[in-house]
């Protein structure tokens, strides 16, 4: 199981995670890879006005493992939001897959979609999980998700279709 995450996790929780996320996996949606459900929708663009993620690099996480800020002359649309990147290369990295690097769900918050209900994705509160890039709104709310992140996966994997449907 690939896990990074802006914090510690215990080995014990990991392999929890991991044996919780194989028994999800079989019942989730196509969506889960990137085939569906969690890339339909709008892009979450309310944090900078018509940009993705809040203006950051969403290839960043994955090859530097923080938020890294995007630079406005370094950009492409994707999914009718305007992406930033630190890098030519990471924006060359994304036009190849959008879909390995774009966050679930639109960048909104993976935790209030588990709730049923629409909430920004703080660009400074995110996990990767399984090569998938969740935001989540707070600290607060992040600290939440963690206590059950397969579970919350599977709940938003459900609400996400209809919530995308109406945003």
């Amino acid at each position: 199981m690939t896990w990074k995450r802006s914090g510690g996790v215990s080995r014990r929780r990991a392999m929890l995670a991991g044996a919780a996320f194989l028994l999800v996996a079989g019942t989730a949606s196509a969506g889960w890879f990137g085939l569906g459900s969690s890339d339909t929708g709008q892009v979450f663009t309310g944090i900078v006005d018509g940009v993705a993620v809040g203006g950051y690099d969403p290839v960043a996480y994955f090859t530097q493992g923080r938020p890294v800020e995007g630079s406005p002359e370094i950009t492409t649309d994707y999914r009718g939001a305007t992406w930033r990147f630190a890098s030519e290369a990471n924006r060359e990295a994304f036009l190849a897959e959008p879909e390995k690097f774009a966050p679930a769900y639109g960048g909104y918050c993976s935790w209030a979609i588990a709730q049923g209900k629409l909430a920004k994705g703080d660009p400074k509160n995110w996990d990767i999980v399984e090569g998938r890039l969740y935001l989540n709104y707070n600290d607060d709310i992040q600290s939440r998700w963690r206590k059950d992140i397969p579970g919350f996966i599977d709940k938003a994997q459900a609400n996400w279709p209809g919530l995308a449907a109406g945003n």
